[in-house]
């Protein structure tokens, strides 16, 4: 039983910039389907679909990036390894239950409003240590080892972890970036992709209701000029009306995100920590 390890795209341009996608992995092994109590189409109800697609723009101009290939059904990288469900993986620990995996969203998801509880048994202990092993690990490393390259090289760094999100409900913002309520990115960072956003004539919203999961916890550290910030996309704004395909506003979004990158790069680079590459 393996799984694919993450798709790397090294770093080409001349911005301190990095995009995570983790929850657009469509490399669905026939075994994981087989555990599936209701099938593949459970299964891709996890996904923030083609959102590694709406990278293509600030891939193709240099900006680096970590994109999971498999899927969050299989193992969440937006997860700590802690945040276990004991009702999924055997042997997980109640005591150390987070909200999420109380929610069902574990570092392996246990159910979803739409199709109930996922799987036919519990995931084995060891079985888990593999997907950690194969998929989520690499991934983390694949991040960390970027940003210290890019820290390296630029005296700075920022993370965007791109996600989607379900057409919000009325009062929220159709995009909505996510700090940790300032404890992964500096005030400065977030308030300048606030602004971008705006510009580019979106509603956008800072942490409420989506305040950044594990990747920018993980990963953000403003003391050391490391900034993270997650956005959620509402699907509906790139997707057609029935959510499943690309739709007619797919490349403003593309161009979202590659202006984001690239606005928010120029804005550390006119920082005084900078440090112009030789």
């Amino acid at each position: 039983m393996t799984l694919a390890p993450p798709l790397i795209h090294v770093p080409r341009g001349d911005l301190p910039v990095i995009l995570s996608v983790p929850h657009s992995g469509r490399d669905y092994p026939d075994w994981l389907v087989a555990l599936s109590s209701g099938g593949r189409r459970a299964l891709t109800s996890l996904e923030d679909p083609f959102v590694d697609r709406l990278a293509w723009r600030a891939l193709n101009r240099g900006i680096g990036a970590v994109i999971a290939r498999t899927p969050r059904a299989a193992i969440d990288c937006n997860r700590a390894e802690d945040e276990v469900d004991p009702s999924v993986v055997e042997g997980g620990r109640r005591e150390r239950l987070t909200a999420r995996a109380r929610g069902g969203l574990g570092i392996i998801p246990a159910r979803t409003p739409q199709f109930g509880y996922l799987w036919r048994s519990a995931v084995p202990r060891d079985q888990l240590n593999a997907r950690l092993e194969q998929a989520h690990r690499p991934y983390h490393d694949a991040i960390a080892e970027m940003i210290a390259q890019t820290v390296e090289r630029f005296g700075c760094a920022v993370l965007l972890d791109c996600h989607s999100m379900p057409p919000p409900v009325v009062g929220t913002a159709e995009i909505v970036l996510g700090d940790r309520r300032g404890r992964s990115s500096g005030w400065w960072v977030s308030s300048e992709a606030l602004r971008i956003a705006r510009d580019c004539d979106f509603e956008v919203g800072l942490n409420e209701p989506f305040a950044g999961g594990h990747v920018v916890e993980r990963h953000g550290d403003p003391a050391r000029n490391i900034h993270a910030l997650q956005i959620e996309i509402d699907r509906s704004l790139y997707l057609e009306p029935s959510l499943r395909e690309p739709g007619a506003e797919f490349d403003r979004l593309a161009r979202f995100l590659d202006t984001l990158a690239v606005r928010l790069g120029e804005h550390l680079l006119r920082q005084p920590f900078a440090t112009a590459a030789e």
